[in-house]
């Protein structure tokens, strides 16, 4: 439980007038670097295997081992790589409106 994103900042009030949930299931391979994106809506994540590490471009840095949770940041251009020695597998929810993105990749 926890009212921050894994930045410490402090998490924005949601307002949702059509609400959709999203869960996927992200495999990230071993070694691999995920492109610079940013999330528009609130979304959270479990670590199921591997390790994950996650760094923004303010220079923050979360090292994710299996079993660990994420509170995703918002509006803040960030990226994932899998640095363990096995393939690093997330489970993550996403709430906004229907008609949200759930990731914008920086071009």
């Amino acid at each position: 439980q926890t009212d921050t994103h894994w930045n410490n900042q402090a998490i924005k009030p949601i307002h949702i007038q059509h609400p959709q949930i999203t869960m996927l299931r992200i495999t990230i391979p071993a070694g691999e670097k995920l492109a610079t994106h940013k999330h528009p809506i609130v979304n959270v994540g479990y670590l199921t295997k591997g390790e994950l590490t996650v760094r923004s471009e303010d220079g923050g840095v979360l090292v994710l081992k299996s079993g660990d949770p994420i509170v995703e940041l918002v509006d803040i251009w960030h990226y994932g790589e899998s640095t363990g020695t096995e393939d690093a597998e997330i489970v993550v929810t996403y709430i906004g409106e229907k008609e949200d993105s759930l990731s914008i990749i920086k071009e």
